[in-house]
């Protein structure tokens, strides 16, 4: 029998030296969206399953947990991810008919965790940009991711840059069906050869131009620097929305390098890590030496479609368990100790601190010696009468 205070697999209570560091990170990431107009939401935990699961295809299924609603009868999902969420309240309570961007910041429950040591509740941070179709959506929301993790703390930025649309019209154009896309997007992400010999072999449609099958081998050796984008010119075929991509692709990273002087910029044109409703420019940033993004991002215009309102929409989300992981962020304030005693006039004296701010914490009789979390750098002491705070 196990002991009733063990928790499940992969979920963790947050102490409270690191529920300091995350409150003060998600501060920061709020702030930084406020700064850029964004809106703050705040959807349900849990709805109905056929609205969270809009347009993310198989992958975000398996990751929800599914319940019965004891007042409906009808199946619920815990989210697994807010941008659902955040499309229908853009689509149907919201309902502009302009630019909208809206900022999010809660947990979110996955049914199995995404690596051996990652967590089943992450605490998910994002930004969503709906109603402009044009790049210049795709590159504020990029300014505004690469301005979050500056003002976490990060350094040493890359930004991994693709497009959705090289392998969909590489996959459209060579007849694969739509049941056999998911294990070619794992083999790309991958890069797996033989897996990818093995699809085109099966998947593949008969007759199809060996130019094309060519260029599926060819898309997973496609990442590097800004000279990829002219390999891929020489390498992919000149279909409309792979030449669409690669231009895009050229004007983000061109705009990119012209702001930001010590971003390094790469380009992997077969990634599609992340969820199914990707449909055009994405991204990925890397910090802090960190080997695993820390945040991912970009066009999904069909994520409202099911909402019966299908607006371009870009956006990013984040996990703030796993960024602060990577940065010194300590979130400790300055403090004032203070003696407890029933004296009306020291008392008066700890409201008027905390009412302007302040954090006071009081030493409880018999417990004079002991540490606390804070930084209590200030004491309050009685002098000639009168409660004043001084340096300690």
């Amino acid at each position: 029998m196990s002991s009733a205070w063990l928790l499940p697999e992969h979920l963790a209570d947050v102490l409270p030296h690191e529920a300091r560091r995350l409150e003060e990170l998600r501060r920061t990431l709020l702030d930084a969206a406020r700064s850029f107009g964004h809106e703050l939401v705040m959807p349900p935990l849990a709805e109905h399953l056929d609205s969270l699961l809009s347009g993310s295809g198989e992958s975000l299924d398996l990751m929800t947990f599914k319940l019965v609603d004891q007042l409906s009868g009808r199946t619920l999902g815990v989210r697994a991810d807010t941008t659902p969420q955040v499309a229908r309240i853009d689509a149907h309570l919201l309902n502009r008919a302009g630019v909208t961007r809206l900022c999010y910041c809660g947990p979110v429950l996955h049914a199995l965790p995404a690596g051996a040591y990652a967590t089943r509740e992450p605490l998910q941070f994002g930004a969503e940009t709906y109603g402009h179709a044009g790049l210049e959506a795709d590159l504020e929301i990029q300014d505004l991711a690469i301005d979050c993790l500056g003002r976490a703390g990060l350094a040493g930025l890359t930004m991994d840059l693709g497009d959705a649309r090289i392998v969909t019209a590489l996959l459209d154009a060579t007849g694969v069906a739509a049941r056999d896309r998911a294990a070619w997007v794992a083999a790309m992400v991958a890069k797996d050869r033989p897996e990818l010999l093995r699809l085109i072999a099966n998947t593949v449609a008969e007759g199809t131009d060996p130019v094309l099958t060519q260029a599926l081998l060819a898309l997973p050796e496609l990442y590097g620097g800004l000279s990829v984008l002219d390999q891929a010119r020489q390498q992919l075929p000149a279909l409309p929305a792979i030449e669409a991509a690669l231009h895009d692709l050229a004007w983000l990273a061109g705009h990119l390098q012209a702001s930001y002087t010590d971003l390094t910029i790469g380009f992997d044109l077969a990634d599609l890590s992340g969820y199914a409703y990707y449909t055009g420019p994405r991204f990925a940033l890397y910090g802090n030496g960190s080997r695993e993004a820390l945040l991912r991002g970009g066009r999904y215009d069909a994520v409202g479609q099911i909402f019966g309102r299908s607006r371009p929409a870009v956006g990013f989300s984040l996990d703030l368990k796993s960024v602060v992981a990577h940065i010194s962020l300590d979130g400790r304030r300055a403090a004032i100790r203070a003696p407890w005693n029933e004296e009306a006039a020291l008392r008066a004296a700890i409201r008027h601190l905390r009412v302007q701010g302040e954090t006071v914490t009081c030493v409880l009789p018999g417990h004079e010696h002991e540490a606390d979390e804070f930084d209590c750098d200030r004491e309050l002491v009685e002098v000639n009468g009168q409660w004043v705070v001084c340096a300690r």
